[in-house]
């Protein structure tokens, strides 16, 4: 690990370079609506969360509407994004929760955010870093992949690769890096046939 970090600030710059703005693919006005979104996005592609949020937001826009919906026509406008049995019942349970215990606004504190029906260390995490700019490292299957390539981390746990990356990444990029490597794993670092000879760190990846 020792000789992987002193790449680290190549890595860092070489990413900036390539990904100098970065941005959630998800459609949002508000920390609810990106909550519930990210949930949906379990299985699923951003673009096609964002034509379902588009159609369930205008109904249920905040934590009491959506508490108050209705399950079967919850169930229809998500059908599209899969598992929409298991989802509607979180997402539903999850505006309950934040209406009655949290006064209808959504927690900055990562156990209250993981104590809402549906929502995981990841999804938690989306939230606190674009809509609360609480610096974190968001672990998808995406950052999962490219960090153990590179070999910043060898760590087969999310949870635990999440805090090995804070330990090799400095406090400042933490937000920005996640998405990058997101970018990084969308357009190059595939999973089954990574483009390994168009990547720009390919000089400083063990994988190859």
């Amino acid at each position: 690990m020792e000789q992987v970090s002193k790449f680290v600030p190549v890595i860092i710059e070489r990413l900036k370079a390539h990904y100098p703005v970065v941005n959630t693919q998800l459609d949002h006005t508000s920390a609810f609506e990106l909550l519930i979104a990210t949930i949906l996005s379990a299985q699923c592609t951003d673009s096609q969360v964002n034509k379902v949020t588009k159609v369930l937001f205008a109904r249920y826009s905040d934590p009491d509407s959506l508490a108050g919906a209705n399950l079967d026509d919850i169930k229809k406008i998500i059908f599209p994004t899969g598992f929409y049995n298991n989802k509607a019942k979180n997402i539903k349970a999850c505006a309950n929760k934040i209406q009655k215990e949290f006064d209808g606004k959504v927690p900055r504190n990562i156990k209250a955010l993981t104590s809402l029906p549906g929502v995981g260390r990841k999804t938690a995490n989306v939230v606190r870093s674009v809509c609360f700019n609480i610096p974190t490292i968001v672990v998808d299957t995406h950052v999962f992949r490219v960090s153990r390539r590179l070999g910043l981390t060898h760590e087969t746990d999310p949870v635990k690769v999440e805090f090995e990356l804070m330990d090799v990444l400095p406090k400042t990029v933490w937000n920005d890096i996640g998405l990058q490597f997101i970018y990084l794993g969308r357009q190059i670092c595939h999973a089954r046939k990574p483009a390994c000879s168009r990547c720009f760190l390919n000089d400083l990846c063990p994988y190859l």
